[in-house]
């Protein structure tokens, strides 16, 4: 099964590289190129690709107001997105995760595990550890958070759906979560559905961001 990628980045050569990799990688095929936030948007709708790599810092429309606009506009099939940046904690990468990106990777990633990275979130798997994107929301968490959209309630929760909620901001897996809550890691995935399709969420890293807006998970705690 093919997967379809969109590119955006404003640099013609950097996005030509990305588009070269790509097209030679088995499994993947470039369905659309975007040199800005604008032309992702308008592409994305068009393509309906499975991934967006998306660039975060461009002129005009960020790539995370990018992300936002793509999840929050496309109806039916919805792309995940894999956002790249130059550093790991940053304020843009963040407002990337709060809008809906499946992950970020720094521009500097080998080829490989840029490769990699494309096929596993298009499965709809974790791009990395549940600790790194857990480190990056408490760097940033409640900071400007109301220029941004509204924080969503979570009265739509049952007591158990905002339960595992709170363990996903913790940081913890499916298989930890299930152990904690005494249950099998299919129930915890149905709840963790259930939740994040009440909340209009489009991804377990944007399930975290909720956690600590929400107060459900504060800096720092563990337990």
């Amino acid at each position: 099964m093919t997967t379809t990628v969109l590119v955006v980045d404003d640099q013609v050569l950097v996005r030509a590289g990305f588009v070269a990799l790509i097209t030679a990688a088995p499994g993947l095929q470039v369905v659309g190129e975007a040199a800005n936030g604008q032309e992702a948007i308008e592409l994305s709708a068009a393509a309906t690709p499975d991934v967006v790599l998306m660039d975060l810092r461009m002129p005009g429309m960020s790539g995370a107001a990018a992300t936002g606009r793509i999840l929050a506009e496309q109806s039916g099939h919805k792309p995940k997105v894999l956002v790249l940046t130059t550093f790991d904690l940053d304020e843009y990468v963040y407002a990337a995760l709060r809008a809906g990106a499946s992950g970020f990777l720094l521009k500097d990633t080998p080829p490989e595990r840029l490769l990699a990275a494309i096929h596993t979130i298009a499965g709809g798997d974790m791009l990395f550890s549940p600790n790194i994107t857990r480190k990056l929301v408490e760097s940033y968490a409640h900071r400007g958070a109301q220029s941004w959209e509204p924080i969503p309630e979570l009265s739509p929760l049952t007591s158990r759906e905002v339960e595992v909620l709170r363990l996903v901001g913790r940081g913890l897996t499916n298989g930890g979560i299930a152990e904690e809550l005494e249950v099998s890691e299919a129930t915890v995935k149905t709840h963790l559905n259930r939740a994040m399709a009440k909340l209009n969420l489009s991804s377990r890293a944007q399930a975290v961001v909720v956690a600590y807006e929400t107060g459900l998970v504060t800096p720092g705690q563990r337990r």
